[in-house]
């Protein structure tokens, strides 16, 4: 997968991104720990905002729309890409009560990042996919944009970000998609050069052939199940994976619904093509919601999950399904391999991919989505999976 190469701004300095320790990332490298005064601070706030998120979320639900509406982000309005600034600072440990701890279920923290652009519509990040070095990588945004460019690495560890570009994502008629009031990238696929982008408020599934101009390409809707249509407008398509030749499915889009609820209070999900295309269910537990997916080479999907308490915050969850399981009419369920709240570094975390290490180990890649909240933070996480 590689993103579209046109024409770049010159680059920042390298100085000025990528150094300092974020003041709410955790402890710095000699040992100063974070105060417990600031640890507070940030759990209020971000209970706060997603306390504000919920309301805004539920008024949706109920048909009504908060007074803010969300628009397209108005730095660009073609159909060109063009060069942002994205700072990274540096997340030192995952648990902001021990620095020296490593291992978080069956995973093994190794890197993190702040990421920050002074480029206004960069934010709201829901899916996000690497290539198979774990470098270039395609995300995309609730404001309907594509974000495109090459995580950095020294060794091991993340750095920055490099080459970053944002386009608007463009529908059949090669208008931005937000023209005609859709939004909400929520999911992302990728099969070959097609790019599979879900809509959560409109459950529309839309295709687009990178190979025919990249972030250019213009978005086509595919048809779709017709329980689909039916989701709530505000808890509908959240999750995808394409499933590629060699494993069970094979052909076969998997698109899971963040809170669409069968009769059993299960969460919704559609084999879309393939050999068996129908619908399932993924057994719902401990309120959690389902924010993504990504598809392992052993033929297992693990999916990423979500949940608000109002006297706890958020906390996320990642269970392992086994992907033969997937079967028209059947509710799926499988152990959680990890899960984690406010008393580590995470945020609204919507996105996760998987690639291998040139040793053969797998790495996990989570994004946060922060709402173009002031409040909340866009935040990249990388794992070793040791299970």
């Amino acid at each position: 997968m590689s993103p579209h190469s046109g024409a770049r701004a010159p680059r920042a300095n390298p100085e000025s991104s990528n150094l300092a320790p974020c003041p709410d990332s955790g402890s710095a490298p000699g040992g100063a720990s974070r105060n417990d005064g600031g640890k507070l601070f940030t759990r209020r706030r971000f209970i706060a905002s997603a306390a504000a998120g919920l309301i805004a979320n539920d008024a949706y639900a109920q048909g009504t729309k908060p007074s803010a509406k969300p628009r397209a982000p108005d730095e660009f309005s073609a159909a060109a890409p063009v060069s942002i600034e994205v700072h990274a600072r540096p997340i030192w440990s995952f648990d902001t009560r021990d620095r020296a701890r490593t291992r978080f279920g069956a995973l093994q923290y190794r890197s993190g990042l702040v990421l920050t652009s002074p480029f206004r519509g960069f934010g709201g990040l829901s899916g996000w996919r690497l290539d198979a070095k774990g470098e270039q990588f395609i995300a995309i945004s609730d404001k309907g944009s594509w974000f495109t460019g090459r995580i950095v690495y020294a060794g091991r560890e993340m750095t920055g970000l490099a080459d970053v570009e944002a386009a608007p994502m463009l529908g059949a008629d090669g208008r931005p998609i937000t023209a005609r009031g859709w939004f909400d990238a929520e999911a992302i696929a990728l099969d070959g050069s097609l790019v599979y982008i879900g809509l959560e408020r409109v459950n529309q599934i839309l295709r687009f052939d990178f190979a025919k101009g990249g972030t250019r390409s213009f978005g086509q809707p595919i048809p779709l199940p017709p329980a689909m249509r039916k989701l709530r407008y505000n808890k509908g398509l959240e999750a995808m994976v394409a499933v590629p030749k060699g494993l069970p499915l094979a052909g076969t889009l998997i698109a899971i619904s963040e809170r669409g609820l069968d009769t059993e209070g299960n969460i919704t999900g559609f084999l879309i093509g393939g050999p068996q295309p129908g619908d399932f269910a993924v057994r719902r537990t401990d309120q959690f919601d389902i924010s993504d997916a990504v598809l392992l080479g052993s033929g297992d999907l693990l999916i990423l999950e979500r949940r608000f308490s109002w006297l706890s915050g958020v906390a996320i969850r990642i269970r392992r399904i086994a992907l033969k399981s997937l079967v028209r009419g059947a509710t799926v369920d499988g152990p959680a391999v990890f899960e984690a709240d406010l008393r580590y570094e995470i945020d609204n975390m919507e996105g996760i991919d998987a690639h291998l290490t040139p040793e053969g180990g797998t790495v996990l890649t989570m994004v946060s989505d922060d709402n173009f909240s002031m409040i909340q933070r866009t935040l990249l996480l990388q794992f070793t999976l040791l299970e």
